[in-house]
């Protein structure tokens, strides 16, 4: 009987991509199971951990595993972000597929992620994550964009060190992204997000409403001189 090959979507395909040859991964929120699935079937990885804060996703991985017939090698842990998991147990950690704000929270109940290779793709709120990252103890080292059925996602990948302080600009358009074909896209919806912020508290009745609008609007001018920049450099 011929065994199956799995298939990713995009945005699982370019965090594989990512994941160093010969690694031990950890995969928070893995949900289905396919990221530490194909990395084990194409011996991407020694061995991978499987980790989700519900009992069905984590069912859901485990007979994903065994569709694919890679029992051998991935572990399965129900627990809230890194909390069942040593850090011995894994050199890499991808935390996927959820919100900047919930992987601040689990990285910030992980200090010892700092001595490991990070893989992170938030949905939401990437602007806090590369503000907390560059905060605490961590080093943005790469970040590409990927679409996926319409949406564009970035990949961040991070690890221990000092870093400099950036800008609320860098914080919403990424800081090594010049070079990524899809930039210039990904700052237009970045500042789409802004003006759309900036018009819901200009009509609302904060007190501070006008020294916020005022500080969205000056980022929105810098992400324009970013992409204007880039544009030039592009041709």
């Amino acid at each position: 009987m011929e065994k199956k090959e799995l298939q990713l979507q995009p945005r699982l395909a370019l965090l594989a991509s990512l994941v160093p040859q010969g690694a031990s991964v950890a995969d928070v929120g893995t949900d289905h199971g396919y990221l530490p699935v194909y990395l084990l079937q194409h011996r991407r990885v020694c061995r991978a951990i499987a980790s989700d804060i519900n009992r069905e996703p984590l069912e859901h991985a485990r007979r994903t595993a065994l569709a694919y017939g890679v029992t051998e090698g991935i572990a399965f842990r129900l627990c809230a972000g890194l909390d069942a998991i040593a850090p011995q147990e894994a050199d890499t950690v991808i935390i996927a597929g959820m919100g900047g704000e919930t992987m601040i929270e689990i990285l910030k109940n992980a200090p010892w992620t700092r001595e490991k290779l990070l893989l992170l793709q938030p949905m939401t709120k990437a602007e806090l994550l590369r503000s907390w990252l560059v905060g605490n103890g961590y080093v943005i080292t790469q970040e590409r964009l990927v679409r996926d059925k319409d949406t564009l996602y970035a990949v961040l990948t991070a690890t221990g060190g000092e870093s400099e302080a950036i800008t609320p600009a860098q914080a919403y358009c990424g800081v090594k992204l010049a070079h990524d074909p899809l930039w210039g896209e990904y700052i237009d919806e970045r500042m789409a997000k802004l003006a759309r912020a900036a018009e819901g508290l200009q009509a609302s009745g904060l007190a501070d409403k006008e020294q916020r609008v005022a500080h969205l609007r000056a980022t929105i001018e810098e992400l324009q001189k970013r992409k204007g920049e880039w544009e030039d450099g592009n041709g």
